[in-house]
This record gives C-alpha cells, structure tokens and sequence, in this order.
C-alpha cells in the first residue's frame, strides 16, 4: 500500500521500475503532465492520466467524480496548459447502485463545466463482487500551452519565492473524519476545485513562473522534495507562514498527523521570480481558489535536493519525503 502513497516508496517504483523500462524524452520530463511537440501555432500539448480508487466514495466537500475531473484538469494546469478535452474509464464492481453511480456521473459532468472541458471518450468495464472496491475511476486530460511558458520541475533557480495557495491538510482530513467516523467541533471539508483559473490569473502578471505542482498524496512535504531534487535546489521555509486550519490541526494533533504530509486537492505550490512575488500573491488572492495565498519560503543554493522548516521555537528541521502511506486512498 505505501507504494501508493506518494512518498518514498512510489517515488523509489517510479525511478527504478517504470522510468526505467519505459524510458524516454518525453516521459523524462516527470511532470504532473507531459509537453506533447506539436506543429500548432497556438501552442504545445500537455497530456496527463490519473486513477482514483478513493474510499469512500462521497466525502464532505466531493465524491469521487469530481475529484477525477479536477485532478487531472489540475495536472495539465501546471504546466500552465488550459485544460480542453478529458476522456474517462470506469471499473464498476458488480452490485454497484446505479443510484450511487447516477450520482457520480452527475458530479463528474458539474465539475466539467465548472473546469470548461469536454469529456470525449470513455469505457466501461465490471469486475465481479469483491474486486473492485465500488468504482474507480481513471482519466487522462489534453490541453495546450502558450509558447511562451516554460513550467517544469527542474526550472526552481536560487533567489526565487516559494508560494502556496491556501491551508495544508484539508482533503486527506475530510476524507479521513468520514473513513474512522470521526466528527469535530467544526466543519472539515474537501478543498477539491480546478486550479487553471488561479494559473491563469497568475500567468497574466508574468510568464516568468518556473514550477508548479499540485500538493496532493504526501502534501506539501513531498511536492517540495520532488522540485528540490529535480532543480537540485535547497528549499527553505517557515512552518508559521504554512496556513493549516484550526479543525485540521486540532485532527492531525488527536491522530499523530504532521499537516505538511496530508493531502490536499485545491492547493498549489508556486516557485517564481522574487521580482514578481508579491504581484502574483495579490493576484492569487483575488481569486477564490487563492484567498488565503502565502509566501512560506525561499530557494537556496545550499543543501541541494534538501528541504529545510524553519521551526517554532526558532530552529531548524528537515523535511524528507514521507517513507509509506499516511492516509490511505486519499485520492
């Protein structure tokens, strides 16, 4: 199961298992999706796949379908690509309620027109009782690039800001209160949205935007170590500017939970120019997928591929990608 997780495990399969057997320039990239050449003149193509096998299937703030659609639509945002097309297939278990399906297709085809895409190809297949978990989905995504962007995990340069579009922890929380039957004094409920709106928005100040990822599985920590070690950069931050909400963290604190390796499915990690840092946070703000947008840190020459808190209490920590699997099937 912690080969699924994110963190080191997935990232030690990834490397060693199908990058190697698989290998080439275009999946060399290692992207949240992959620069497709193309002769368009409007621009290059971004392709992108994800699976979601999460359980439940209904959390507070989502279901299943609309995490399918906004994650993968998230994926191609960050490469800076404006999502188009999506195609999607199902694994149904048989005994499955075509209520409850009804009900995710529904939610799938919200969270198209909120997210501007079209859904143009699907398949369907059923497993027998037993061994498919209710439904998992998978979706792969297709959109294009301005020219003129050049977003990639290896581009983080020394110098340059490190900024996050809202609070930690807010999606594996959710997903986990409805899983163990937890319930808090205040609400806690799934961040899932599509980000291309913020991208864009930020985009608009300067095409000068060096990395973005998505924190997903293994939360802030992992995204930061990937960049880290694809730039062979040092990323230094502060844990009291990272934005984590009260009933979140009152949950992490009852579990024995750090809010930095918990997932989220609405939040981005941005690394650009310190020249153009405080124009993109007041951009990012104005957008309700950025409301609550920060600077946390800085991208350092030393300690390359290492990731470095900045504690309370004034001293210093590392950061390393999570070994296994903190919350499973999250997403």
């Amino acid at each position: 199961m912690g080969h699924g997780g994110g963190g080191k495990l997935m990232s030690d399969l990834i490397t060693h298992l199908f990058a190697q057997d698989l290998k080439n320039d275009l999946l060399d990239q290692m992207g949240d999706s992959t620069i497709l050449p193309s002769d368009l003149a409007a621009g290059r193509l971004a392709f992108s796949t994800d699976s979601y096998v999460i359980n439940p299937l209904f959390f507070p703030g989502g279901d299943i379908g609309e995490l399918a659609v906004n994650g993968t639509v998230n994926d191609l945002a960050m490469s800076g690509a404006k999502p188009l097309f999506l195609s999607c297939g199902f694994i149904l278990e048989e005994g499955l309620e075509m209520k409850t399906l009804g009900l995710i297709v529904k939610s799938m085809a919200q969270a198209c027109r909120i997210a501007k895409v079209l859904m143009v190809a699907g398949d369907t297949k059923v497993v027998n009782k037993g061994h498919g978990d209710g439904v998992y989905i998978n979706t792969a995504g297709i959109g294009i690039i301005n020219n003129e962007i050049d977003i990639r995990p290896q581009n983080a340069k020394p110098g340059d800001a490190i900024l996050i579009s809202g609070s930690m922890g807010d999606h594996g929380i959710a997903v986990m209160s409805v899983r163990e039957g937890l319930s808090f004094e205040s609400t806690i409920e799934s961040d899932t949205c599509p980000l291309f709106d913020l991208v864009e928005s930020m985009l608009v100040i300067t095409k000068e935007i060096h990395c973005l990822r998505d924190i997903t599985r293994g939360g802030l920590s992992a995204v930061l170590n990937e960049l880290a070690k694809a730039s062979q950069v040092g990323f230094e931050f502060e844990e009291t500017k990272v934005p984590v909400r009260s009933g979140v963290q009152a949950a992490c604190e009852m579990l024995g939970l750090d809010p930095l390796y918990i997932a989220n499915e609405g939040k981005l990690v941005a690394i650009v120019p310190e020249q153009w840092s405080d124009p993109i946070l007041t951009e990012m703000r104005k957008n309700p997928a950025g409301t609550d947008a920060v600077r946390i840190g800085r991208v350092v020459a030393d300690h390359p591929g290492i990731v470095l808190a900045k504690t309370r209490i004034g001293g210093s920590r590392v950061v390393d990608i999570p070994a296994g699997e903190l919350l499973p099937r999250i997403c």
